[in-house]
């Protein structure tokens, strides 16, 4: 495990500070790198995202779906927890708190912005972090491959019109051209992109992932800089805002974990299957619901910003549950033992 794994959440926290500063010391550069857009999405945004995304789809192995016969109880969890489950829990969590519970305090129309900011959230598996998340759980690499890989050709297809009804659920219109294109733009292109890389670069793909690896990580935390940047005014303004995003967001985290979790347990599955099938349920694919929020509802947006807190609650919340499911691996049968 590399420095940047090892002080993940260090690294992110300080690039949160970094944002939040940059952007109240010097809102007008902001504002500028804001009007780099094309079709409503921010090619300085979207590159970023891709120098996140592209390293991570080229470990993504499509010849491992083969491999899905073998252990099907552990992918039939994962896709039952990312797609029957998760969306539909994170939009009724966002609509009891917004609607409910914080309605005397947000107006109509920014509740309705967190809680579309959620529902993207949701309706996002992990796509790049579970690899990590599963190596620090000591999870099968080649399982993990397999259910990132059906995951993520699922979400070509479901993650737009499950986003759709759901933000049409709450009265919210959604563009549909905008939704498919960044879906397109984040999701199919990339795995393409990631696809040819291993077909045309096979017996290389190890040293290119290990010499952009460098590249993934400068976007992420650039990424976050920027992020936090675009919101600084409005955290600074509003740092109660933060706190009544994090909170359903803290509560629909943990919940899906472990509701994954124990129904692992129950299945008794093995240890290295469970927990990385727990871990994509429970993370987000937070590049896609934030490229997504600003392509719909913009930057300064309350969306943007229930995508950003996604990824200041998720770092520290996931390195926990990794210890969580590291301290109780004994619940679990060893592989060794059902091989």
């Amino acid at each position: 495990m590399g420095i940047f794994e090892r002080y993940l959440s260090l690294w992110v926290g300080l690039c949160i500070v970094a944002g939040v500063v940059l952007g109240n010391l010097s809102p007008s550069a902001f504002a500028q790198i804001a009007r780099w857009e094309y079709a409503h999405v921010n090619l300085l945004v979207a590159v970023l995202i891709w120098l996140m995304i592209y390293p991570m789809m080229i470990q993504v192995d499509f010849s491992a779906i083969k491999d899905v016969g073998t252990k099907p109880k552990g992918l039939a969890l994962t896709l039952t927890i990312n797609w029957l489950v998760k969306p539909f829990t994170m939009a009724a969590i966002g609509w009891l708190f917004f609607k409910v519970f914080f309605a005397s305090w947000v107006d109509p129309q920014t509740a309705n912005e967190y809680i579309a900011g959620m529902i993207l959230l949701g309706v996002a598996p992990c796509t790049a972090m579970v690899f990590v998340w599963s190596q620090l759980t000591q999870g099968d690499p080649n399982y993990t491959l397999v259910q990132v890989s059906v995951n993520d050709i699922i979400m070509i297809f479901a993650f737009a019109p499950i986003t759709a009804f759901l933000l049409g659920v709450t009265d919210i219109t959604v563009p549909w051209e905008t939704l498919l294109l960044s879906v397109g733009l984040y999701v199919v292109l990339p795995l393409l992109a990631g696809y040819l890389t291993r077909r045309f670069l096979h017996n290389q793909v190890s040293v290119i992932v290990q010499r952009l690896k460098p590249l993934s990580v400068m976007g992420l935390l650039a990424t976050v800089v920027l992020l936090f940047g675009f919101q600084a005014q409005t955290i600074i303004a509003n740092p109660e805002s933060i706190v009544m995003i994090a909170i359903p967001l803290l509560i629909q985290t943990y919940g899906i974990f472990f509701i994954a979790y124990l129904a692992a347990k129950r299945m008794q599955l093995p240890h290295n299957v469970a927990a990385p099938a727990a871990m994509i349920g429970t993370s987000n694919f937070f590049e896609l619901a934030v490229a997504v929020a600003i392509s719909l509802f913009g930057l300064h947006s309350g969306a943007a910003l229930a995508t950003v807190v996604g990824v200041l609650v998720e770092v520290p919340v996931m390195l926990s549950l990794v210890k969580f499911a590291n301290n109780t691996r004994h619940w679990f049968p060893s592989a060794a033992s059902q091989s």
